[in-house]
Order: structure tokens, then sequence, then C-alpha cells
């Protein structure tokens, strides 16, 4: 196996949305070379001037011009097409066009038992996968600060360290191919979970007539406490900005996820059978691209009254 891909080694990345744009920049920002593609080809090439990178609308081309390849886009069914190619359309993946020790990074949530079907198929081309998602929002991808939740080989995670290095702060080595997948799904499903318990409890307070800002105040001082009370309901929901930069429908796709590992494995999950439905309706009502801080406004829907 070939040497550690260090700067100024060129990375393909796909998928230049919230979170892969300012990824593209750290990586920029870190010397490594780039080269782009997105389904939004006039996006991929405003970035590829700003970033002096090439963009291929071809996955093979892409994948002929670098080693090591990001994928950044809204879920694994994506990634298998860019991988392997769309069905029907011959060499039209990135497989098509890797060498042989060339290695996929999935930064994507996708679902792992996927990735690792994924991972199998392209270990029989010679090709190497680990998966890579992140969390952190819109804030921690501009500022370099990702959690990182790697699986994989750990020869091949040890080669692509300073990639994941340049986006993220916290590198997590989590286990075998699909594992940072799992716990990335796992994780938002606490947080979902968290967020929805804590609108309820706002919305109740608000009936009962408390003053919703000294309520979330007590909530942060006090064992309720959770990451959306301190990094969200002030900041978007109450604001009513609801500008987080994460969807509704990427949130409920996630929550999905978690539910099916969790029947997968036979693992007890029955809060997040009443979670998911709620979400599921939300994406349904609101849209999907919908911030998933608007959840709120299903239970203000039923009150009649805006939390703010």
């Amino acid at each position: 196996m070939s040497d550690t891909f260090t700067p100024p080694e060129r990375i393909g990345f796909i998928g230049l949305g919230k979170m892969g744009t300012p990824m593209t920049r750290n990586l920029k920002k870190a010397g490594f070379q780039l080269a782009l593609n997105d389904v939004n080809l006039d996006l991929a090439r405003t970035m590829g001037k700003e970033l002096d990178a090439p963009v291929y609308e071809q996955m093979s081309d892409l994948a002929r011009a670098c080693k090591v390849v990001i994928t950044m886009v809204p879920d694994g069914k994506i990634v298998r097409d860019v991988a392997l190619g769309r069905e029907g359309v011959p060499d039209s993946g990135l497989a098509a066009g890797f060498a042989a020790g060339s290695v996929l990074i999935d930064m994507s949530s996708s679902a792992p038992v996927g990735t690792r079907k994924l991972g199998e198929e392209l270990a029989k081309r010679g090709i190497h996968m680990i998966d890579a998602p992140v969390s952190g929002g819109v804030r921690r991808a501009v500022s370099g600060q990702l959690a990182v939740m790697i699986g994989g080989d750990p020869k091949v995670i040890e080669r692509c360290r300073p990639i994941l290095a340049a986006m993220g702060t916290q590198l997590f080595e989590v286990g075998e191919l699909g594992a940072g997948d799992a716990i990335k799904a796992l994780n938002n499903y606490v947080s979902a979970a968290g967020l929805l318990a804590a609108a309820e409890g706002l919305v109740a307070a608000q009936r009962f007539g408390l003053d919703t800002h000294k309520a979330l105040e007590v909530l942060n001082a006090s064992t309720g406490k959770n990451n959306s009370t301190e990094n969200k309901f002030a900041q978007f929901i109450m604001s009513r900005s609801f500008g987080s930069g994460f969807s509704i429908g990427l949130m409920a796709k996630d929550l999905r996820t978690a539910l099916e590992l969790a029947e997968q494995v036979e693992a007890p999950m029955p809060l997040g059978r009443h979670c998911v439905p709620v979400w599921n309706e939300a994406e349904k009502s609101l849209g999907a691209n919908a911030d998933h801080t608007e959840i709120v406004r299903v239970l203000e829907k039923l009150t009649g009254k805006e939390l703010r």
C-alpha cells in the first residue's frame, strides 16, 4: 500500500452543498489540490474558479485524475451510483476510472449495510473504501472543526488521516466499514429525539403561561439541557430564522436509518418507533428542504401559537 495522502495530493470531491463547499475550502487551505463535481455544474465551475480546481462532468474522468475521491451527497444510493455508475450506463462511475489501490471516502450519511456491500464490490476491483460521516453542522464545516466518525481498514484510514484532519479536529475510528455510518445515524437519532422532547416541553411551558425564554434558561441550567436547548432554540427557533443549515429531509432519513439498524441487530428502540413517525410527518408536511429546526412548526400548528 502506498504512502499517506499529503499535500499537494489532488483530492476529488463530489457534492458541493452547504457542507461540501466549506469542506473543499479547508482542503485547499491545507494545501491539497482539488478536482470537483456536483449535480449543479454551474456551482461546480464557480467553485472550480475559486479553488483553482478542474471540474469533471464524468465520474470516470474524475477518478482518473485522482487517487482518492470524497463523496458528500444526500444518501447511500447516490454514493453507489457515483461509485459504480448508473444502471444501464456502462463505465459511468468512479470504478471505471480508478486505478487499483485508489480510495473512496464516503463522508455522506449512508446506510451502514449498503456501505459494507458497496465496499465489498469495490474491493473486488482493487479499490479501497472508508466511510467518514461528519457532525457539527455548517458552522463547524466552515471552521474545519467537524467531528468525523470513521469506519474501515485502519491502514487505509491512516493513509487518509491528513485529508480528514483538514476538515475535522475530532477524528474517531469507530470500527469496520459501515461503523461510521452506523454511529452517525444513531447520533442523529439521539439529537433529533432531544430536539423534539425540548420542543414539546417548551410548548407545554408556554401553554401553562411560562415565559419561554425563562423556561429555556432553566433547562440550560438544569438536567434538561441538551445540544438543541443550548445551540438551536434561541438561535434558530425562537429567533424564527430556522437557519441551522441541516434539512428536515436529511434528519428524517438518518432517523429511518437508525431505526432500520436497530431492527437489523434486534436492538430495542421503543422511543425511536414513536419519534421517527413524527419526523416523517414533518418532512411530508413542511417539505424535505425545510430546516430541521422547523420541526417545532408541527407542534405550533396544533396549538395555534408560535414558540417565541
